[in-house]
């Protein structure tokens, strides 16, 4: 079970407002705004682009959008962003992982602390929950691309460490460093990937009934609505929970 993947489906049934929308879109922007900066324009050149790229696309971004949030790199807006982690604790016990990108570190621990502990929870210290998690690559194919027995001989002579066949596509799962290797291995055979990203997947999941579950989903929505969230992962079963 993809804990952090059926979260964005939850997402997804839930439906975009065009609030949510923008929002979405604002943090995409800004990932390709800073990994322009950091790297090469030129996303063949600059991996990190390409996913931020290729993120937007998946999320229907507009290419003028894109091509905007590119540009932007180019000025001197004298605001450093930086990836930080921030993990902590929610109601029964649910762990988290929140990823940020930030130009106001302060900002951000305060506004996730406020949303934990309105739940009842807490931010805790660095390594307080990572140890819960585990962190690799995940791709997802459409089946209707391509068939299990291709996607486990491209799985299996580019490294990955495990594949999947699950209901609407396969599932590759890479170690962290190889991700974007087996990545571009895949994209020399695929027209496009449903899904690629790095991710923190819970080692187990903590079982929750409807109510406790709905509770976590609320907490989590509440996070992503923070302008510097860019990533949630939990180590909660959200599996049935239907929304």
């Amino acid at each position: 079970m993809a804990g952090h993947s059926h979260w964005a489906g939850i997402k997804h049934k839930k439906g975009r407002v065009d609030k949510e929308r923008s929002k979405i879109f604002s943090k995409l922007s800004r990932e390709i705004t800073v990994s322009a900066k950091l790297g090469d324009k030129d996303p063949d050149m600059n991996p990190r682009l390409r996913a931020a790229i290729q993120a937007a696309k998946q999320a229907n971004m507009p290419k003028d959008n894109i091509y905007r949030a590119i540009s932007k790199s180019e000025m001197n807006d004298n605001k450093n962003y930086e990836n930080l982690r921030y993990e902590g604790f929610g109601p029964f016990n649910i762990a988290f992982i929140i990823e940020t990108l930030t130009d106001n570190k302060n900002r951000s621990a305060s506004s996730i602390r406020t949303v934990l502990q309105k739940s009842g929870g807490r931010l805790g210290e660095s390594g307080s929950t990572t140890h819960l998690f585990s962190i690799c690559g995940v791709l997802h194919i459409d089946k209707k691309k391509c068939k299990e027995e291709e996607i486990f001989e491209i799985a299996t002579n580019s490294g990955a460490k495990d594949c999947f066949s699950l209901d609407n596509y396969h599932e590759v799962i890479c170690e962290k460093e190889d991700f974007y290797k087996i990545k571009s291995e895949f994209e020399k055979k695929l027209d496009n990937l449903q899904y690629s990203g790095i991710e923190w997947r819970p080692l187990s999941y903590l079982d929750l009934n409807k109510d406790q579950g709905e509770k976590v989903v609320e907490i989590l929505e509440s996070l992503e609505e923070l302008d510097d969230v860019q990533n949630t992962y939990t180590n909660a079963n959200l599996e049935n929970i239907k929304l």
